[in-house]
């Protein structure tokens, strides 16, 4: 019985959003990456990826490692370099909302 229910909040806990992220604000945040990414999230650059619609974890935890460095490049590293934890959120919940 402990297992499934370790289980299950495990399972909730990993498919729920990131919680408390403000889209106005990552939509404010996100200006200077419209450069690479595009204005709504979709790139006209075939070698920049688009960001609209990807999931919200997912853009996080890119974003983490472009910071920490755990995932390198050169572009990414000095842009994520400044951004807080709450930066992060706010521009991964802004590109999850895109379509």
């Amino acid at each position: 019985m402990k297992k499934i229910i370790l289980t299950v909040a495990a399972t909730v806990a990993l498919a729920s959003p990131v919680f408390a992220a403000d889209i106005a604000a990552g939509k404010a945040k996100s200006v200077t990456c419209t450069a690479c990414h595009g204005a709504n999230g979709v790139s006209a650059i075939p070698m920049y990826p688009n960001l609209a619609g990807q999931k919200e974890q997912y853009i996080l935890k890119q974003l983490k490692d472009f910071k920490s460095g755990a995932r390198k490049d050169p572009v990414m590293a000095p842009m994520a370099a400044p951004l807080s934890e709450e930066d992060m959120k706010n521009l991964a919940a802004y590109y999850a909302s895109l379509k």
